[in-house]
């Protein structure tokens, strides 16, 4: 039951006690509706003051009538509001500790700046990945709206101090996709300015905002608008590949994915070429690029290209291949 419903039985039993005190002194002793209401708040509130006329002897049992009914109101009413007002205070207080605590584990996360259509979709990407992150949103009515699923902060992300609290300092990445360039702006220089080395993504609106983002500190920009209107161009011109671009990059398919998959230090096939590692022949897996860790990219390797450390693959292949290939290179 919700705070509401929970305040307006009480309401309703003081305004109905209230009114039928009025009415009843107006009908026995023939007062005025004033002088009616006066005497029944003075009586339910046990104040003490004199009587605003003489009373009659049924309006004497009139009054311990309402005595009884109305402070018996009166007491419970005032029981539920200072319950609810505990219960709430109680509530906010066990719910920052427990998303504190929940915040402090997090570790090697992402942070998602704003909670609108694009974030919504990112978050459920990210649950789909079973990516930790952490979701900014200054909007309290949209917090309380989120699944219950989902970690969320509320506050202002243009603030340094709301960033290190969402664990700034632990975080792989930072996504913000707020409403305005000039928010995003802000993030972007916030969170850079926290942590040099964490990877930012930035939403871009208008046209030259990308240019500042990426000034800013952003590693990467996107604009919804070029983007979508790419794609509903290619859908007329080539729909074959966008239809297998679609097929490969789709959430939870299991025939076919494409994954990027980084090579560690430990793993044996350093320093070795496609073919000897047999990722081609005995995986079935297709090797679409090698991006070196300088951040060269490498398209259709062939089968002599080397694999060196800190590499990251961009491999397409069915879900448990890839699998097969996070453990070959030591993920």
């Amino acid at each position: 039951m919700n705070i509401k419903r929970k305040l307006i039985y009480p309401v309703i039993s003081i305004l109905g006690v209230i009114s039928f005190g009025t009415i009843g002194y107006t009908v026995i002793e023939n007062w005025s509706l004033f002088d009616s209401l006066y005497m029944t708040i003075i009586t339910l509130t046990t104040v003490g003051y004199e009587e605003v006329h003489v009373l009659s002897k049924s309006g004497r049992v009139f009054s311990i009538v309402l005595i009884l009914s109305g402070v018996g109101s009166m007491l419970y009413a005032l029981g539920v509001g200072a319950r609810v007002l505990l219960e709430g205070e109680i509530r906010d207080i066990l719910g920052r500790k427990k998303l504190t605590k929940k915040i402090a584990n997090l570790k090697n996360h992402y942070i998602i700046c704003g909670y609108g259509r694009m974030g919504n979709i990112i978050c459920r990407e990210m649950l789909q990945n079973k990516a930790p992150f952490i979701v900014v949103e200054g909007n309290p009515d949209v917090v309380a709206s989120m699944d219950a699923n989902l970690l969320a902060l509320h506050g202002d992300a243009t603030q340094d101090a709301v960033l290190k609290q969402a664990g700034i300092d632990r975080a792989r990445g930072l996504i913000s996709v707020l409403s305005s360039d000039a928010d995003n702006l802000y993030v972007v220089l916030s969170a850079r300015g926290l942590k040099s080395g964490l990877k930012i993504v930035a939403r871009a609106s208008e046209e030259g905002a990308e240019q500042k983002l990426l000034r800013a500190g952003a590693d990467n920009v996107v604009s919804p608008y070029s983007i979508g209107g790419l794609r509903i161009a290619h859908r007329l011109l080539k729909p074959a590949v966008v239809d297998f671009i679609e097929f490969a990059t789709r959430s939870g398919n299991l025939e076919l994915q494409m994954e990027e998959i980084k090579v560690k230090g430990t793993s044996h096939i350093i320093d070795r070429s496609l073919d000897e590692c047999g990722i081609r022949k005995e995986m079935g897996i297709i090797i679409v690029a090698i991006k070196r860790e300088s951040g060269e990219m490498k398209f259709n390797p062939t089968s002599t290209s080397i694999i060196k450390q800190g590499d990251t693959l961009v491999a397409m292949g069915e879900t448990k291949q890839l699998k097969a290939l996070e453990d070959l290179v030591g993920v």
